[in-house]
């Protein structure tokens, strides 16, 4: 069975971790919720908090082995405090090193740019973090999905549908190559 990561806090962008979750899950893919801390996340949600989401582990119970890909849904709040902790730049930079698809969106490719991955790859994001990924050396672009290897990158809510497409068949690839 197919199993994606999703890497996230309090403040995860709502729609950016329910949309490509229940996705992920109507297309048979099963996803697994790491934060800092075990109970439930709270997401931000139109200026507001938003809805909970239950963890299932904790980021340094993570074994990157375990999952398929890693999912790592924007917000402001979110990515900004996930880039301070080692453990979750640990998981992207493991997840890179084995070559897994990491899909990043809106503010989250932050955590791609801390875990020093973004040089020489074309990406996007949310507009406010283009200078943080040219300067990182990445090659930005302004479309609705960006994939460059095993990085995926889209800018906001709008593109969630593109996204976990290119999520999604990045991972079906990989299961027909391992067939």
């Amino acid at each position: 069975m197919t199993n994606v990561l999703i890497m996230a806090t309090n403040g995860f962008e709502q729609s950016e971790l329910m949309g490509p979750m229940k996705r992920l899950n109507d297309a048979g893919i099963d996803t697994t919720v790491a934060s800092i801390e075990t109970g439930e996340i709270k997401g931000w949600k139109d200026g507001n908090w938003g809805e909970s989401v239950k963890v299932d582990t904790t980021l340094g119970d993570v074994s990157v082995d375990d999952f398929d890909a890693l999912l790592l849904p924007g917000g402001q709040i979110n990515p900004d405090i996930l880039r301070m902790e080692g453990d979750a730049i640990d998981i992207v930079r493991s997840f890179n090193m084995r070559g897994k698809p990491i899909a990043a969106i809106c503010h989250a490719p932050w955590l791609l740019v801390e875990a020093d991955i973004v040089k020489g790859k074309t990406v996007t994001s949310w507009p406010s973090l283009r200078t943080d990924l040219t300067n990182a050396g990445g090659k930005v672009v302004d479309q609705e999905v960006a994939e460059d290897g095993n990085l995926i990158t889209s800018r906001n809510p709008d593109d969630i549908p593109a996204f976990s497409d290119a999520l999604i068949a990045q991972l079906k690839n990989a299961m027909a190559e391992a067939a």
